[in-house]
């Protein structure tokens, strides 16, 4: 296996972004499920589930910029 990736399962960060991607991902079925299905769902939480989609994809991506940031630090 190669070290440099060997080094990110040592780090608690990669786990932590990996979650957060993995959560955008989730949100992001839910709602398209929502779309497709319509009905009452639908119309009651369509923009709250893609505003939390949206945040939580924001979080996402901060959070892989301070990986890459910090790992580059690292070295």
């Amino acid at each position: 296996m190669n070290e440099k990736l060997a080094s990110f399962l040592y780090d608690p960060m990669f786990f932590v972004v990996v979650f957060s991607v993995l959560a955008v991902l989730v949100i992001l079925m839910v709602g398209i499920g929502g779309f497709a299905r319509g009905g009452e769902f639908n119309r009651k939480y369509a923009n709250k589930i893609m505003r939390l989609r949206i945040i939580a994809q924001a979080v996402a991506v901060a959070l892989i910029l301070a990986f890459v940031f910090f790992s580059q630090a690292g070295e």
